[in-house]
């Protein structure tokens, strides 16, 4: 192993190497998967509760097995499985068959169920500069301002986010896509249980309701965070992207409380509004990420 390897300390650095993280012939063994109508895609863009929704879909598949070391083991992400040495038609440990992705619906394999959900950019965005500090660059080298302009605003490898509102949106009235956001999630875990396993078709007893409610909630999870952290990612593709051994990227977060909340300069927060009004309102009619709540808690 080159032992040189060392963690980004600029943007630059930062995206040569992103380009390296996911190969080509990876991205197109996960577009040529041929889904058969049970599949399960929990299908996000990054940050959006895509962990946490692999972690309920497992759980109520299988009534609460935690046997695995990384939940990507059991849950495979597909645009990166081949990267990873995993074979997306190999049998999974119970059934629907379930994969992650971060593809748009427009490039997503079609003919099997798709559970997506949305989550106010801001969040997002704080979310994935949090996950990559410490694993794709030196922590406290990079700026909130300068990842948000050429990485969330710029996009990255999963694409833009806003490209994924406009493309999402319209599918949400499909019998095989289950719309979520984030924040209800956050509200209602009960329903969103309920909901999800309706749509998976599993039957919720009031045992399997329990189970699920316990093993993903974010204390649990966060508990058992070795099993949530993208340790076998990191084993795998440090090393192609020119990053050092190691790193911390841990998806689950500490309940909100027991941890730092980083406020948004003006400036971002102004140019977020801004990139709705210019690239999602017009498509959508969608004035706002609070409207899109509203619209989906209403209908």
């Amino acid at each position: 192993m080159n032992q040189n390897f060392t963690r980004p300390t600029t943007i630059e650095q930062v995206m040569e190497c992103l380009s390296l993280f996911k190969s080509e012939q990876g991205l197109s063994a996960g577009l040529a998967y041929q889904p058969t109508a049970s599949d399960v895609f929990i299908a996000t863009y990054p940050k959006c509760g895509t962990t946490w929704v692999q972690q309920l879909v497992h759980c109520l598949r299988t009534r609460g097995d935690m046997d695995f070391g990384e939940i990507t083991d059991v849950v495979p992400w597909l645009e990166m499985s081949y990267d990873l040495g995993v074979d997306n038609n190999a049998p999974q440990k119970a059934t629907p068959n379930c994969f992650k992705s971060h593809l748009s619906w427009n490039n997503i394999p079609k003919g099997g169920r798709y559970i997506h959900v949305t989550r106010n950019p801001e969040a997002v965005l704080l979310s994935f500069y949090r996950f990559f500090e410490g694993w794709f660059f030196e922590t406290g080298s990079i700026s909130l301002e300068t990842f948000a302009e050429t990485l969330f605003f710029g996009g990255s490898r999963s694409g833009i986010y806003w490209d994924h509102v406009n493309e999402w949106w319209p599918q949400r009235h499909r019998e095989d896509v289950l719309f979520l956001c984030y924040e209800h999630m956050l509200d209602d875990p009960k329903r969103l249980i309920e909901s999800v396993a309706r749509f998976i078709k599993i039957d919720l007893d009031n045992d399997l309701l329990a189970i699920a409610t316990e093993k993903s909630s974010a204390d649990f999870m966060s508990r058992h965070s070795r099993q949530f952290d993208d340790h076998p990612l990191r084993e795998k593709r440090n090393a192609a992207c020119g990053l050092p051994p190691g790193g911390s990227s841990s998806k689950v977060n500490p309940p909100v409380g027991k941890r730092e909340k980083r406020q948004l300069p003006d400036s971002i927060r102004e140019k977020m509004h801004q990139a709705w009004h210019e690239i999602v309102e017009p498509g959508t009619g969608l004035k706002s990420y609070e409207n899109l709540l509203l619209e989906v808690q209403t209908e």
